[in-house]
């Protein structure tokens, strides 16, 4: 089965500096591929690229075999990819089930009002903040906050989700929810690209894992292969001679 999503050389400049410098990688259809690095490794550039918020400098981004590079977020994100922000960017003003009903109005499938509003509250359900749904947004909590974020996300119908940070700000507990429904996602069939300094919880929710490192592609591999590769520890934590 080929690929859902190949990024060939993609390069992002900001006035002359080099965010993302020549990233090549493929995603498994189905699968939860972990990408991670240090602070200023590029990764929620690499996300924004993908997400349209951005264009690229140079480079090719296919999705389900269209090139996709440089089209507008919104295109992007009724071509079926979805992201999620690490501060959550709700609709203060509006209440818990409007926000998903914006995220069903503009994804992939615009339904009817009576259909959106069940369709809305179950995934709220799913989210398992549906007793929040007249809540404004603006009193949340952060994990609820997080929580509803996702219930946007998933509203537009994505066949690839990219998360960015998800867990930040969490507790223990509240991370480990959260790890437990991605999985969930992944299972009903969404393909996610998982953003996270959280590098145990990559490990744990992770199929496959991608290292970046000033703006460039250091490795990759299953989380064991990465756990033990001497550049990434190395990134990291820095040389054995300076440690």
């Amino acid at each position: 089965m080929p690929p859902i999503l190949r990024l060939e050389r993609l390069s992002k400049n900001f006035a002359g500096l080099a965010a993302v410098k020549d990233v090549s990688f493929e995603l498994e259809r189905g699968s939860i591929t972990g990408l991670i690095g240090p602070n200023g490794a590029g990764k929620t550039t690499l996300l924004s690229l993908v997400a349209g918020s951005e264009r690229p400098t140079s480079g090719s981004i296919f999705f389900d075999g269209r090139d996709v590079a440089g089209l507008r977020s919104f295109t992007i994100v009724r071509s079926g990819i979805v992201r999620t922000h690490q501060i959550p960017k709700p609709f203060h003003s509006l209440s818990v089930l409007d926000n998903v009903l914006v995220g069903l109005r503009f994804g992939r499938h615009d339904r009817s009002s009576r259909a959106s509003a069940r369709t809305a509250m179950q995934i709220l359900e799913w989210v398992g903040i549906a007793h929040l749904y007249r809540m404004l947004a603006s009193a949340l909590s952060v994990g609820d906050l997080k929580r509803l974020e996702l219930a946007r996300a998933l509203a537009a119908r994505p066949s690839l989700l990219l998360c960015d940070e998800v867990c930040s700000g969490l507790t223990e507990f509240e991370s480990v929810a959260i790890l437990k429904l991605l999985g969930e996602i992944q299972r009903a069939g969404t393909t996610i690209l998982y953003v996270e300094h959280n590098v145990r919880a990559i490990m744990a929710a992770c199929h496959h894992v991608i290292v970046m490192n000033y703006g460039e592609k250091l490795a990759e591999g299953s989380p064991g292969e990465i756990q033990n590769h001497p550049a990434v520890i190395e990134a990291y934590i820095g040389k054995a001679a300076e440690i």
